[in-house]
């Protein structure tokens, strides 16, 4: 597989893995709505060919925007159509904002060390729910936004939290396994049992599982300004596959 049909698979598996409460295919562009939350769920993603004039395009795809009240952003890699589309949107007045990268773990490289039992839910469960919800500080609106969005979900997904012995949660996080890619997302420590290893315990409960319901690979994404989680899936054998960064419009 090149480069290139890498990054729309994954590109492809990502938008699956968070479905928006609303989609839209506009001329090789996947529109996203999600009623605000996250840039991830409500961003133009332009992964497929463009033959539309561009300068049109982009006023089409703002009054959408505007018609909802929310920022235009657009989730931008080096596969994107056109190809002159994050100049295009410069010049337009959209600003950078945070670079991601897309990191893989072949799953036959991989050393998996269980050291702690985690509690694994194969449905979404109110539990998780809720501990995701605190954990991340979610208001009510957005918490309701969430739940339907992880409902949505069509590939097999995950859920796993990883408690002490008085049943305080240490740290919490999802997987979606579709096409033998198995994604990791919303992994979050508790504040306090931050830089004790929990993340990685918890990371690598999620890799067994993976490898035990059929993955081949497990892809993720990390924010170039979150140090700490770079250091940790480095540690686990992650490798860069490629970036992505929003451009967005106030």
């Amino acid at each position: 597989m090149t480069t290139k049909q890498l990054i729309q698979k994954i590109e492809e598996l990502s938008m699956n893995a968070l479905p928006a409460l609303q989609t839209n295919v506009y001329d090789g562009w996947i529109v996203r709505f999600a009623d605000g939350y996250t840039k991830r769920a409500n961003s133009i993603n332009p992964i497929y060919f463009s033959k539309e004039d561009l300068n049109s395009k982009i006023e089409s795809a703002e009054q959408l925007y505007r018609k909802r009240n929310l920022k235009v952003v657009y989730k931008m890699t080096q596969q994107v159509f056109p190809e002159n589309l994050d100049k295009t949107l410069e010049k337009h007045g959209y600003f950078i904002d945070g670079l991601t990268s897309v990191q893989m773990l072949p799953l036959r490289d991989s050393n998996i060390e269980i050291g702690h039992k985690a509690i694994v839910y194969d449905t979404l469960h109110d539990n998780w729910l809720m501990n995701f919800y605190r954990l991340n500080n979610i208001c009510e609106k957005d918490q309701r936004t969430l739940k339907q969005m992880l409902l949505n979900i069509i590939p097999k997904s995950c859920y796993f939290l990883l408690n002490d012995e008085n049943d305080e949660t240490l740290a919490c996080g999802m997987c979606v396994l579709e096409s033998e890619y198995i994604g990791l997302f919303d992994i979050v420590t508790t504040e306090k049992y931050r830089n004790k290893g929990f993340g990685s315990k918890l990371v690598q409960h999620i890799l067994q599982w993976g490898k035990d319901n059929g993955a081949k690979y497990a892809y993720l994404q990390v924010m170039l300004n979150n140090l700490p989680a770079l250091k940790l899936y480095s540690k686990l054998g992650f490798e860069e596959i490629y970036r992505y960064w929003y451009r967005i419009k106030e």
